[in-house]
């Protein structure tokens, strides 16, 4: 069982996320002195109860005016059992985006559906998010019970109603009311008919599949180290896998294999390393490797064409006829996406790259399986996206007519990547002025 578990909450506007994780942090102890007394001072004007949990979390004066979570707000707080890092999310439709990024390094996502509404149209959009960023538990809080008089049948029908949208996720239902405290640290006695974990116990016992370590190596090269005449190593963060003095790697995307002659560390030389762990390689052969490259053991793929989830957060829509910088790994290379998207919108589309880059699907490996798209024009990370599968090369890719045609042309004539990126912002700006 990891000793830190990261959490995220998702769900509908006013379902109680900030409210639940305001209990939660509360009754285990989990704010200090100082925190409740501001929160108890602010909470005097409102309809809460002596204590509005929900300023534990919403601390943007926006948030504590309107009532509502806009950005996200990380929290830290340990039990016996565990150590957790907790970030609560917006739910209206509009920061969608926001709860993407607080869902991105999730082990467990807490659903919350207010048990008068049931499941609505944005908690919908949040499990399926939740699931494209490969979060495999999920708690189903089932909120705001006291209000329909802890009926079980509202429970079970609002269980039922989750089935066709869970997916392959593992889900734990609970029926709780975050303000009253039931079945949020304890079970509670209004519940008699539930039989499972509270919240926080559920939090403390479950099993998550940590196999950073057990998945292939994968080594995306973010700086060639060259202090003196007898030295190369290459900088970076393994991104999965293990690797030792001795392993045969492959270098990608030239396809050179070599052996690692050092794992060097500022405390010293290592036998061995893994993931998520930075360190500098040395390599007993002579190989061209920069920045953007990948070391690799075992199967790859490399393409510069392939299917993948997209999230898009800008509020300019994407459009197929512009190209996008993809930052993948260490490497950034100019793309275009074969279909429209609006803000928030989800979906899946084939994306085009102006040179091959090495990757996995995200559900086998996120390391090499995300990427982020930025618009060239604002520097705005305007869509994440997760890849599925490579798909066929198609003839004259990026070969398209005008501006976007211009920039693509400006991208390809470029000796490296970061040559590539000035010359695509170049031409950008010739174009917009």
């Amino acid at each position: 069982m990891p000793d830190l578990l990261r959490i995220c909450t998702a769900g509908s506007v006013d379902d109680g996320k900030s409210t639940l994780i305001g209990r939660l942090l509360y009754d285990s102890r989990g704010v200090y002195e100082d925190q409740i007394h501001s929160v108890t001072a602010a909470s005097r004007n409102r309809s809460a109860g002596p204590i509005d949990f929900s300023l534990f979390t919403d601390g943007l004066r926006a948030e504590r005016e309107q009532g509502i979570t806009i950005d996200v707000a990380y929290r830290y707080f340990a039990t016996a059992r565990r150590k957790f890092i907790l970030a609560d999310t917006p739910g209206h439709e509009q920061y969608t985006r926001n709860m993407a990024t607080g869902a991105s390094t999730a082990d467990v996502a807490i659903l919350l559906v207010d048990a008068r509404h049931g499941v609505r149209e944005q908690t919908r959009r949040h499990a399926r998010i939740a699931q494209l960023l490969g979060i495999n538990e999920l708690a189903l809080a089932i909120n705001k019970m006291d209000l329909v008089e802890y009926d079980r049948e509202v429970f079970d029908e609002i269980c039922r109603e989750f089935e066709s949208i869970r997916g392959s996720a593992r889900v734990h239902a609970i029926p709780m009311s975050a303000l009253n405290g039931d079945n949020v640290i304890t079970s509670s006695a209004q519940t008699p008919w539930f039989e499972g974990p509270s919240l926080l116990e559920y939090l403390e016992t479950v099993e998550v599949a940590r196999d950073a370590t057990s998945r292939p190596f994968r080594f995306p090269v973010q700086l060639v180290v060259r202090p003196s005449d007898d030295f190369r190593g290459y900088a970076g963060q393994i991104g999965s896998g293990v690797i030792r003095v001795g392993d045969t790697v492959n270098a990608w995307p030239a396809n050179r294999t070599t052996r690692v002659k050092r794992i060097v560390t500022w405390d010293g030389d290592l036998d061995e390393a893994f993931a998520p762990m930075s360190v500098t390689l040395t390599l007993e052969d002579e190989i061209d490797v920069s920045r953007g490259d990948v070391l690799v053991k075992g199967e790859t793929q490399t393409g510069s064409r392939f299917e993948a989830d997209i999230v898009w957060m800008d509020e300019r829509p994407l459009d197929p006829g512009r190209l996008y910088l993809l930052k993948h790994g260490s490497a950034t290379v100019s793309a275009e996406v074969d279909r429209g998207f609006t803000l928030n919108e989800i979906g899946a589309a084939a994306v085009s790259t102006s040179r091959p880059i090495v990757f996995d699907s995200y559900r086998a490996n996120r390391a090499t399986g995300s990427f982020i798209l930025i618009d060239p024009a604002t520097n705005f990370t305007a869509g994440a996206g997760m890849i599925i599968r490579p798909v066929a090369e198609r003839s004259g890719s990026l070969e398209t007519t005008g501006a976007a045609g211009r920039l693509a042309r400006a991208a390809r004539m470029a000796a490296s990547e970061s040559e590539a990126v000035d010359a695509v912002r170049r031409v950008l700006e010739e174009i917009l002025t």
